[in-house]
């Protein structure tokens, strides 16, 4: 079955180093309370809000080990009116036996207000 993980995370300013950091940290986040194994990831998307050009979020998943081969691709989100700011949100598509409703979607920061109901961080 595949299966997409969400996560969403937010920054304070439009920073390269930032941006790529906080990326970082929540898909390694999603992928440990998933254990999810990189063979088993089709591909990630990452959309990020107007505000960040400031970098590629999708640089810092060349980072993690591993991961030279997995597809992923940055785009902007739409553009809301009053919708939240400095956002990075991620689907990760993985192969995975685990029940939809099992699956551990992470949000770090202000992005935790995006979907409460989905932040199972932690469990």
């Amino acid at each position: 079955m595949i299966r997409g993980v969400r996560g969403a995370t937010t920054v304070t300013e439009n920073d390269e180093l930032q941006i790529l950091s906080n990326t970082k940290s929540l898909v390694e986040e999603m992928v440990k309370n998933n254990k999810v194994k990189v063979e088993s990831i089709s591909h990630v998307f990452i959309s990020v809000t107007k505000d960040l050009n400031a970098g590629f979020p999708a640089k810092s998943l060349r980072q993690i080990q591993g991961w030279k081969y997995v597809p992923v691709m940055c785009m902007t989100e739409i553009d809301v009116p009053n919708s939240l700011k400095n956002c990075i949100r991620v689907m990760m598509v993985v192969n995975t036996d685990v029940a939809q409703s099992q699956i551990k979607h992470v949000f770090h920061n202000e992005a935790i207000r995006l979907r409460p109901d989905l932040n199972k961080a932690g469990e």
